[in-house]
């Protein structure tokens, strides 16, 4: 069958990653028992995966509100936003984005993959210009075939590149979308983002800034990377997720731009979806205040990466660029990176395992995440799993 046979490598990798033991995509999480423990393959494990940045998913206050939200209003809308699917809540928990962000309007998005998808497909069209970093999330290339428009890409945090590329657009400059994120999650650096703000100020560009996985990681308030560095003003729309810090699912965009109210009425990501659950919409505005009022839960998590980025280094592992609570080790060889999985696995850690082509460069990544409600000692145990790998290592080769 002709219209199958493009699955078929596919299959073959599967089959020879199943030759090592256990798929280590799509792992089964048994039973979760906090924000950092749960039971996978029958042995209790250290979720060092989850991107559960603040460890909110286990917030008593949280939990209380998805369940009183389930007595008073049903399991789901069974509709989107442009039918049956608009509740008080969701007005309310845009209203509340909205102040918590200091912007006029915002926009909830069923998740945050369509939030970024809708909003980058919506933004430009035909005649427009998307300027995105080469190391963008799926969700901002989706949005870029979506949307019609030209798509060029500049090169990873290059500023000089991004410039360079904008000067060749000429008067089109004025009709270009330039996309860049907070936090880049696959090797946890940060964007240049003084300077690109400054680039696409000088070309009359705009700019969309995706903070999925760097609000509640920075600022002040914990309203991502442009609040830290005093940029908030000169970043025209901000996108994010309700799946890392805030601990629930769902997406939003904000602006205090008019014509994002307009663009409720263009998206299609946002009109033809049904609307996030009433627990998830009202675990996700208790989480939200508590981003605002407990700037401890960030203290904890940057204590936390510094711990594990830290103690990697010295086990003389290779790292992400800086500390962040996305700690990425690089391992050069395929085989070599899948076997350190399954070990770790098997002392009861759990990491993210990322194969080329899915990292931005040649060799594998074992992605840790940290969270807020990770202890020292399990801190100190996944460091230390990390560094019997190197004393026990079974295969020939370099970790990088």
């Amino acid at each position: 069958m002709s219209l199958l046979e493009k699955f078929a490598p596919l299959g073959k990798m599967r089959h020879e990653l199943l030759e090592y033991g256990s798929l280590p995509f799509g792992v089964v999480t048994e039973r979760v028992i906090s924000p950092t423990v749960g039971i996978v393959h029958g042995r209790e494990t250290i979720l060092a995966g989850s991107n559960n940045y603040l460890g909110l998913t286990f917030e008593p206050s949280c939990i209380e509100a998805a369940k009183a939200a389930l007595d008073a209003e049903g399991t789901g809308t069974t509709g989107s936003r442009m039918a049956n699917g608009t509740y008080s809540t969701h007005h309310a928990l845009e209203e509340e984005l909205a102040e918590f962000f200091d912007r006029r309007h915002a926009l909830v998005f069923t998740t945050g993959f369509l939030a970024t998808m809708g909003m980058v497909s919506t933004l430009a069209g035909r005649d427009d210009v998307l300027l995105i970093d080469a190391d963008s999330h799926a969700s901002i290339y989706d949005g870029c075939r979506l949307s019609g428009a030209e798509i060029i890409r500049f090169r990873h945090n290059d500023p000089a590149d991004l410039e360079k590329r904008l000067r060749r657009l000429g008067e089109r400059s004025a009709n270009t979308l330039v996309v860049a994120e907070g936090l880049y999650s696959m090797l946890g650096d940060q964007p240049p983002l003084e300077e690109i703000v400054d680039v696409k100020d000088r070309y009359g560009a705009c700019l969309l800034l995706d903070e999925a996985h760097s609000m509640g990681v920075f600022g002040a308030h914990g309203r991502g990377l442009a609040e830290a560095l005093d940029l908030e003003d000169r970043v025209e729309f901000v996108v994010g997720t309700f799946s890392k810090s805030l601990g629930s699912v769902g997406g939003f965009c904000v602006s205090s731009l008019p014509e994002l109210d307009l663009i409720r009425m263009a998206a299609r990501s946002y009109i033809f979806t049904a609307s996030p659950a009433p627990s998830v919409v009202a675990s996700t505005r208790e989480a939200l205040k508590l981003i605002a009022t407990r700037p401890e839960l960030r203290e904890r998590l940057w204590r936390n990466a510094n711990q594990l980025y830290g103690g990697l280094q010295e086990s003389g592992f290779r790292v992400g660029p800086q500390p962040s609570p996305v700690v990425a080790v690089f391992v050069d060889q395929t085989e070599l990176a899948i076997d350190w999985w399954h070990r770790l696995l098997d002392n009861g850690v759990y990491v993210n395992l990322v194969i080329p082509p899915a990292t931005p460069s040649t060799s594998c990544l074992l992605r840790c995440s940290m969270s807020a409600a990770h202890t020292t000692e399990q801190v100190e145990r996944i460091v230390s799993s990390f560094a019997n790998l190197r004393s026990e290592n079974r295969l020939a080769g370099s970790a990088g």
